[in-house]
């Protein structure tokens, strides 16, 4: 019986990667995400949303990539290494991740490469693409507070325009 036991200890060893990485890539985080969901603290739903985020880009690096991946000996060991670096709350790894490089690839575009830009056909009708270059340009030239306080000075001068209509009360549409 020892030997036995001997043995099976021995394939829980020699396969703990692939018996702990759905453990702690799946089941811990499902268990903490329902439990986020019932709480009413933001906290620990950015924590397992953005563990949720950064879980499927892994899955799909690993899916597109695949062939490749197959050759490195220890990706399983360093896969699951990462899963309890961004799953244990001590580390907050999943919260590192995102704010230092996931979030200004989606928040701050602009000083990013985009590899996804496809270049809008210029439409007669609709000027938003001007109004967006014309604020970037006097932004650049003028700095971010003189823009803020173009905009103030344009929602002080419409509200003064509302302020000194006079509405007739006999007058009807």
């Amino acid at each position: 019986m020892g030997s036995g036991a001997g043995s099976f200890l021995k394939v829980i060893l020699k396969n703990f990667d692939v018996l702990a990485g759905p453990v702690v890539s799946l089941v811990y985080p499902l268990y903490a995400s329902i439990r986020a969901i019932e709480t009413k603290s933001v906290v620990d739903d950015q924590q397992w949303l953005t563990y949720w985020v950064l879980y499927s880009m892994i899955t799909l690096i690993e899916l597109t990539f695949a062939k490749v991946i197959e050759w490195i000996p220890i990706w399983s060991y360093a896969k699951l290494i990462l899963t309890c670096w961004l799953v244990i709350p001590y580390f907050s790894g999943a919260a590192y991740v995102y704010e230092h490089f996931v979030r200004p690839l989606f928040v701050n575009p602009q000083q990013t490469i985009n590899i996804w830009y496809v270049p809008r056909k210029k439409d007669v009708f609709n000027k938003s693409d001007d109004i967006l270059t014309a604020a970037e340009k006097y932004i650049e030239e003028n700095g971010t507070e003189a823009f803020e306080k173009l905009i103030h000075r344009a929602d002080k001068s419409r509200s003064n325009i509302y302020a000194n209509t006079i509405f007739d009360e006999d007058y009807r549409y």
